[in-house]
């Protein structure tokens, strides 16, 4: 995905629009920020998430991070490679290291957020 084609949070996730549903994760910015991740807990597929709301975990060798929803929905996928392999999230935050993909609920919680300009000027 390019990162351009993303809508951010101030809280470093993205979202990426496929139609009625959205694969989230977070910005390359994050990663670089949290260092060597090691382990990631993602919610279940079904579970209901909620903007601003935290879903999960990631832990890296300096800290461990709550992940925020970008957007409320439900869960229908989530990336089971990160299980073994947490560092794809290092590596390709905007491919391979996403996190889940959710149903969104409410559409209208998709404008608010920051294109890629936008959050790229909030970094500084």
């Amino acid at each position: 995905m390019n990162e351009k084609d993303l809508k951010f949070t101030a809280t470093h996730e993205w979202a990426a629009n496929n139609g009625d549903t959205e694969t989230i994760g977070i910005s390359d910015h994050a990663q670089k920020e949290l260092g060597d991740i090691v382990f990631i807990e993602l919610p279940e597929v079904g579970k209901i998430v909620k903007k601003t709301e935290s879903f999960g975990t990631i832990e890296s060798t300096k800290a461990a991070s709550q992940i925020y929803a970008p957007l409320s929905g439900k869960v229908i996928e989530v990336n089971t490679a990160l299980t073994a392999q947490p560092e794809l999230v290092n590596k390709e935050p905007y491919g391979k290291g996403w996190l889940i993909k959710i149903k969104v609920s409410a559409k209208d919680e998709i404008a608010p957020l920051l294109d890629f300009t936008q959050y790229s000027q909030s970094l500084h």
